[in-house]
């Protein structure tokens, strides 16, 4: 911090260590009260040197010392204009003490009488007691700025009350949740960063966070339109870090639920799971796996009334910005807001029953009709869906295991199995957006239609030839398997590739401490593709947990082809598998020939 120049800085975030002995990788968090008070002072001094006149400094800090640290900061120059509660809305057991469930945020500015606040940005202001209780017409119907009132949890809030006030309701980045970075344990949520960023700076403006830890702070002031500055002590966080923000854009949507009622279900209802069938058919998993086309397969009970269908035919064309019914399924910011449109025109029914009504108008052409035909594609890059489609694909054999009868357009429809999904992913991906992994199902579909309908054409090719499909069978049996057969099984950790690290193509599995096989894949980047499984510690405890141990690993590189001729030289063995012993987490069906459903 002593690098950047005196005044230059419009905002500055921190959430420093707590002092609480929390494990980091380069860092004492179990300092003696004054050493800690000493650093903090020097730190605090250094934001207050390098902050413009009218700039703001948010804190975030835990109990143990949010009053000092308060103090402290006044004793340096700031003024404290707001103390904001963060409620994480679960909290981490203490065995001696009330449940630590919350943390502090201290706004503070250089001048009280010149600082910067967005009061009338939209995106900050909620809805006021005469708009949500009495609708009352003489209402600000842009809303107000939230106050000092103490309310309930949200889950246990009756409907039409919000809770965005001096508590501030987030819910925190668990280690299932899909916004979590991944490789740092005490992680901010997005909308939470996305208030303070919004309210406190304005485009272009050079946001700073000294320490940066996941990155989150840097990636939604990037989301946003700020500059940023970070640095951590890490290397390793500040490299993953950059990896982090290397994958967004200026513009993308903040990760997670800004409405504190949408994070967390209501304690009354509890969260309800269907019970797994005994029975799973392979062909029920077939038809669920190889069904072409979200909504093609879904099973629609009887229509709404005509009210309804004008109701969701309207909310699209408000929100769907020349984009496809798929896009405003699958994304969690447009379906928000089709939900939205739907509730503002008073339409009461199910979340489930608008997305599946709206697939449904859709698939009988209604929507045609309406001449709501997408303009605009969704552009995920190829490359991005062949780093992650691993996840996709895990995810989705998580989640129709729980609904082996389902299929891939009914658990995409329903919104809280496609929750499901999410928190599925991001055990196994957590740097990757929820969009970006939903819609990598869909490629994955697409893919494995493609490729199994390539070997159908050589199988047939071969018959014409005079070979059988058994022998065709057997022989790509016998060369898969002969590509790992001598393959030896090592600890992720034990894996060196040559400097300097080149992409290789290859196949590999990921198998328990007992040899059953976990996963296979393929990838035409294996070193990234072994850091994406390993590197972070919620994929690390997702495949610790699952190998009872820790996981071995077998791979054979091979030459560098297009990344569906590896899918294509891969479809035999996953056909090999069914038969063998079934992986856990590939969805094996979708690679095996077979009748297409209707």
């Amino acid at each position: 911090m002593a690098e950047i120049p005196e005044g230059t800085v419009d905002l500055v975030f921190a959430d420093p260590p707590f002092n609480i002995g929390y494990q980091y990788d380069v860092y004492d968090d179990s300092l003696e009260s004054d050493d800690y008070l000493r650093w903090s002072e020097n730190w605090i001094r250094g934001v207050h040197r390098v902050l413009k006149p009218d700039g703001a400094f948010w804190l975030a800090i835990g109990d143990e010392y949010a009053a000092e640290l308060k103090v402290l900061s006044q004793r340096v120059g700031f003024s404290c204009r707001s103390w904001v509660i963060w409620y994480y809305t679960f909290g981490v057991h203490c065995k001696y003490k009330f449940t630590r469930s919350h943390a502090h945020l201290f706004h503070f500015v250089k001048d009280p009488d010149n600082f910067t606040f967005n009061a009338d940005d939209p995106n900050l202001r909620v809805p006021s007691a005469r708009q949500l209780v009495y609708n009352d017409k003489r209402a600000n119907s842009k809303g107000r700025m939230p106050d000092d009132t103490w309310i309930l949890r949200p889950q246990d809030l009756p409907s039409g009350f919000s809770a965005d006030e001096d508590v501030w309701y987030f819910p925190r980045v668990a280690g299932t949740f899909k916004e979590r970075a991944g490789f740092h344990g005490c992680q901010m949520p997005e909308h939470l960063l996305g208030r303070i960023i919004r309210s406190s700076s304005h485009q272009d403006e050079i946001v700073l966070d000294p320490f940066s830890g996941s990155g989150t702070t840097a990636a939604v002031a990037k989301k946003l339109g700020r500059k940023y500055v970070t640095f951590d002590m890490s290397e390793e966080y500040v490299e993953l870090g950059n990896e982090r923000l290397q994958q967004i854009a200026v513009g993308d949507p903040l990760v997670g639920s800004a409405d504190p009622l949408r994070s967390v279900p209501s304690t009354a209802e509890g969260k309800r799971k269907k019970k797994k069938t005994a029975e799973q058919q392979t062909a029920e998993k077939r038809k669920a796996t190889q069904s072409l086309g979200l909504q093609m397969s879904l099973g629609f009970g009887n229509s709404h009334d005509e009210a309804t269908e004008e109701v969701v035919i309207d909310a699209f064309r408000q929100t769907h910005a020349g984009f496809s019914v798929d896009r405003v399924l699958l994304d969690p910011v447009m379906n928000e807001r089709f939900v939205i449109a739907c509730r503002d025109a008073g339409c009461t029914v199910s979340e489930h029953e608008l997305r599946k009504h709206l697939a449904q108008l859709r698939f009988v052409g209604t929507l045609s009709a309406e001449d709501l035909q997408p303009s605009e594609p969704t552009i995920v890059p190829a490359a991005t869906i062949e780093r992650y489609r691993f996840a996709s694909e895990i995810a989705w054999r998580l989640t129709s295991d729980r609904y082996p009868t389902w299929t891939l357009d009914d658990l995409l429809i329903d919104p809280e199995i496609l929750r499901q999904f999410d928190t599925a992913a991001a055990q196994v991906a957590p740097n990757c957006d929820p969009l970006t992994l939903r819609w990598g199902t869909l490629k994955l579909r697409q893919l494995a239609a493609a490729v199994i309908a390539q070997a159908g054409k050589r199988q047939n090719g071969a018959k014409d030839n005079g070979a059988g499909q058994g022998g065709k069978k057997k022989k790509a049996k016998s060369k898969t398997k002969g590509m790992l057969a001598d393959t030896p099984a090592v600890a992720p950790e034990e894996i060196q590739w040559p400097e300097p690290e080149e992409s290789c193509s290859g196949i590999y599995t990921i198998e328990s401490s007992e040899g059953s096989v976990l996963y296979v894949g393929e990838s035409t980047n294996l070193p990234m593709r072994m850091r994406d499984h390993f590197a972070h510690s919620e994929s690390r405890d997702f495949w610790s947990t699952l190998a009872g141990g820790t996981p071995r690993v077998r791979f054979q590189e091979i030459a560098p082809i297009p990344s569906q001729s590896v899918q294509e030289r891969l479809q035999p063995w996953y056909g090999e598998l069914l038969q063998r012993e079934d992986s856990a987490c590939n969805c094996v069906d979708l690679w095996i020939p077979g009748e297409s459903p209707e």
